[in-house]
């Protein structure tokens, strides 16, 4: 699930991308373009309820691909993204627009 809070400018976006309890993950990680795709850049928080939470300030008028990476080997999308585009691996990047 993605949450969009614009700035006053509207040059910046915090986006709060959110993954449910139910990918049964003990950590997760947010991996995408505004971290270079980096694996360690970007943990995701457990909420009391067993989500996994980040929230990261973007620049508005852009699209970013982004996945979750869950317990270092299984990548999942969030269904609830902007688009889809496939990657290069066989499978789609979630998109996040704003």
């Amino acid at each position: 699930m993605l949450k969009k809070a614009y700035s006053k400018t509207g040059r910046v976006c915090r986006v709060t991308f959110r993954l449910p309890a139910e990918v049964k993950a003990q950590n997760a990680m947010l991996v995408g373009d505004f971290n270079g795709w980096d694996t360690q850049a970007t943990p995701m928080r457990v909420l009391k309820n067993g989500d996994f939470s980040a929230t990261l300030s973007l620049e508005a008028g852009k699209s970013y691909r982004f996945r979750y990476l869950l317990d270092g080997k299984r990548w999942e999308n969030d269904w609830a993204a902007d688009a889809y585009i496939p990657n290069e691996f066989g499978g789609d990047d979630s998109v996040v627009q704003v």
